[in-house]
């Protein structure tokens, strides 16, 4: 999965307009198919069955500057849009395709008589507040770059920001797969299979347990069931990658006991998210798996945990605003 950066200032105003028209109101497929290829409509509404799709588009460019960068972009790659000096929103591309009658009906033409023709349709759609600075400094960016034009990041990249904010991949049309290739990439791999944890962070790691389950049982912060400690796990509230040393050493709130019965995991990938005061906080992106939402509906839909604490608050803060499922922006 590459990631692909999609700059979209809100500020200004013929592009809010598009964010309204096609991101924030989907576009109804039907409308416009008959501005499609007939291959590219049906699959548009296999896609997304109740007929309308978040859409983007890009423009060539000058001199067609931007098409080498677009035929990078693959169904299961994560946008991110940026704007204000932040990422604001991102999802999953579900589908590329070219259309100028459909762009020109959408968004019409730029002042050079050229529009938004190479295409992509967006599914798992999420709103973020993410300053661009921290991109910046975790990419080892530049403090002065901008996302000027739109870009794909190297693999190397697009798995530190991966990791940064917990992407899963939403429905989108699978990429083929080379089996002779993946096997030969496997047969061929000669790196370290095995990494040995550094001393000092095992000896943090058993700190952090021994003062969060002194006992043989303890409580999930999040469900509340009362566990023996081989179910419980100390979950860092703030992922610990990106925790100053200062926070690592913050032993009485970084961390939280979270079950391996469903809640750590709903947590680490941004299904729940702990508010301000408490109260679990469910994603709107739960109903779309059943077995998810069943879940959150029998042990953690109304509750209020414990466990949050004002100092505590701004870990849960970079929780609900790095990782957490939110609704995009309207």
């Amino acid at each position: 999965m590459r990631i692909v950066m999609q700059p979209a200032s809100r500020a200004k105003k013929v592009v809010n307009k598009h964010y309204l028209d096609t991101i924030a109101n989907p576009v109804v497929i039907d409308t416009y198919a008959h501005l499609l290829d007939a291959q590219v409509a049906d699959q548009l509404r296999t896609l997304f069955p109740d007929g309308s799709a978040p859409m983007w588009g890009v423009a060539p460019g000058k001199r067609d500057v931007n098409v080498s960068k677009i035929k990078k972009m693959r169904p299961g790659d994560w946008v991110f849009f940026t704007g204000e000096s932040k990422v604001y929103f991102g999802g999953t591309i579900a589908l590329t395709w070219r259309s100028q009658p459909m762009a020109n009906e959408l968004w019409a033409a730029d002042g050079d008589g050229s529009t938004w023709e190479y295409m992509y349709a967006l599914s798992g759609t999420q709103g973020f507040d993410i300053p661009i600075q921290e991109v910046r400094d975790l990419l080892d960016w530049n403090p002065k770059r901008n996302v000027m034009g739109i870009s794909v990041l190297s693999e190397d990249e697009s798995d530190s920001l991966q990791t940064l904010l917990t992407l899963d991949p939403a429905t989108a049309k699978a990429s083929p797969v080379d089996l002779q290739e993946e096997e030969a990439a496997i047969a061929g791999f000669d790196g370290e299979l095995e990494r040995k944890a550094q001393r000092a962070q095992r000896g943090e790691q058993a700190a952090l347990k021994r003062r969060l389950l002194p006992g043989n049982a303890g409580e999930c912060a999040l469900c509340g069931r009362e566990l023996p400690g081989a179910f419980l796990i100390g979950a860092h509230i703030k992922k610990r990658a990106f925790c100053s040393d200062g926070e690592k050493r913050d032993l009485a709130n970084i961390a939280m006991l979270a079950c391996t019965l469903g809640c750590d995991a709903l947590y680490e990938h941004g299904y729940v998210a702990v508010a301000p005061g408490g109260a679990i906080q469910v994603s709107p992106l739960a109903s779309t798996i059943p077995e998810v939402a069943a879940h959150i509906q029998a042990h953690l839909a109304g509750r209020t945990v414990a466990w949050w604490n004002p100092s505590r608050e701004p870990y849960y803060h970079w929780h609900r605003t790095r990782t957490f499922k939110d609704v995009p922006p309207s």
